[in-house]
């Protein structure tokens, strides 16, 4: 991995050495974005000891800030954390992707799939291994676990508040996620750190990457959610963008459940007229992509032009078929998500497909907090997308 100007530009010219040492677990579930990071890290802070910005400290510079850490199951598919280098007095990082169904293990001779359970329970496995040996202990977890059952209707769990006061109660200083369903679930634990990153400047930079003739004006570009619950997201992209934004109301049977939701009877469209403009779709999630696909289709009919589809999370728990057909139909022009979760493989070559790698951007905030520096640029990237809007204004590349 190389370093360039941008890369130099783009980080804070941190100057002092960490009062804890850096170290990063990434489990099984994120090894590939997990060495992403780690390659980042080593490079830039290697390149500060050679340009004499930081003098050298021990640990500042390590071949690898990764360590060693797995959780071995039993034939019965009980589990256990083990880490195996020391971590204590270290600012320690540990990496979690609660959706990642590629991983397995076996039970009597079965292969199970790990579920989101599966990959909490190994999370705190590897919390408990490293017995509060720690300066400081950090989660990052993109995709919140339990993220959806924030609130109570009924009699119903509230599994997000628990599993968040669980990670607290072991020891847990600070958990980063990306794009919570609703982030005022944190106040289920007032007294720990809980930052909720977007990944807007990522989205709009791969846009105006797929689309490079995209013109950013009310006459030419709208911005639209898909649901009621995503209205903030949508509101904030078409403020930074300067276009107009719309949004679509479910109107849902209430009086039936079927796969855990209430089936939507309508969309009601609240808007202006999107003839002839192209559309941003901006939405947390894409689970079984029908929601993102309907409020496709329903655009289509009104006459928009080209659609692009950009969700944090993709899923995609109906595989590729239903986009394949709905491209095929045109229906929409591409399809952007991130690395935060597992890609699917057949996913990665489709032509409406691209991906926003966030391995670059997640190693920034973990500089940022092992240096003890505020996180408020990365958290509102005002300043970084006008600076790409005015490179596309020009025509030059983003």
């Amino acid at each position: 991995m190389t370093m360039d100007r941008k890369d130099t530009q783009a980080r804070p010219a941190f100057s002092t050495v960490p009062d804890g040492r850096l170290a990063i677990i990434a489990l099984k579930s994120t090894e590939e974005i997990g060495k992403k990071v780690d390659g980042y890290l080593t490079e830039w802070r290697k390149k500060r000891v050679e340009d004499g910005i930081v003098k050298d400290a021990a640990g500042y510079v390590r071949d690898s800030f990764l360590i060693k850490a797995d959780t071995p199951r039993f034939g019965t598919g009980e589990a256990k954390g083990m880490i195996r280098e020391s971590v204590r007095g270290d600012d320690l990082y540990i990496m979690v992707d609660v959706m990642n169904y590629s991983n397995g293990y076996k039970i009597s001779g079965f292969e199970n799939v790990m579920s989101p359970d599966d990959h909490f329970q190994d999370l705190k496995r590897v919390i408990a291994a490293a017995g509060k040996k720690t300066k400081r202990l950090n989660v990052i977890m993109p995709y919140l676990y339990e993220g959806r059952q924030i609130k109570q209707n009924g009699r119903e769990s509230l599994d997000c508040s628990g599993a968040l006061q669980e990670l607290v109660d072991l020891g847990v200083d600070n958990i980063i996620t990306f794009d919570a369903h609703d982030a005022r679930v944190q106040n289920a634990i007032p007294l720990a750190g809980f930052e909720t990153v977007s990944p807007t400047y990522q989205f709009i930079k791969n846009i105006l990457r797929a689309a490079p003739d995209l013109k950013i004006s009310s006459d030419h570009l709208m911005v639209i959610s898909p649901d009621e619950g995503g209205m903030s997201r949508a509101i904030y992209l078409a403020n930074v963008l300067g276009v107009d934004m719309g949004m679509f109301y479910k109107r849902r049977d209430y009086s039936t459940v079927v796969s855990g939701r209430n089936p939507v009877l309508a969309h009601e469209f609240l808007g202006s007229d999107v003839k002839g403009k192209d559309i941003i779709i901006i939405d947390d999630m894409i689970s079984s992509g029908d929601g993102v696909l309907e409020t496709a289709a329903l655009l289509k009919k009104m006459k928009a032009a080209r659609i692009f589809i950009c969700a944090t999370f993709g899923i995609f728990t109906g595989g590729t078929a239903p986009f394949d057909t709905a491209y095929k139909k045109k229906l929409f022009d591409f399809l952007i998500t991130t690395n935060l979760v597992y890609q699917p493989e057949e996913f990665i070559d489709k032509p409406y497909y691209r991906s926003c790698d966030m391995s670059k951007f997640i190693a920034l905030i973990i500089d940022t907090l092992n240096h003890d520096y505020s996180l408020s640029s990365l958290l509102n990237p005002v300043d970084r997308i006008s600076r790409v809007l005015e490179k596309h204004a020009k025509g030059l590349k983003v």
